[in-house]
């Protein structure tokens, strides 16, 4: 990706998920996808996908079992 669609992305995610601390960081051994933080957070990857003239970016975000919340267990219907 180079740095006008990192920008382009960066700031789609920003007003999307209304969170200007999100962050693009090229990754130092490839070149279609790009690292996402929140602060110094890493929180995923964009892959840039460019297939037949038609380009798309997919956003992955693993969340761990460890990091999430304990909630209150909500009633089956």
């Amino acid at each position: 990706m180079d740095k006008s669609e990192i920008s382009r992305v960066q700031k789609y995610l920003r007003d999307t998920f209304r969170l200007d601390t999100i962050s693009l960081r090229e990754r130092p051994t490839k070149d279609d996808s790009v690292e996402v933080y929140i602060g110094d957070e890493f929180i995923g990857v964009v892959f840039k996908d460019d297939e037949d003239g038609e380009v798309s970016y997919a956003f992955q975000m693993a969340i761990l079992d460890i990091d999430l919340p304990i909630v209150a267990q909500v009633p089956e219907d």
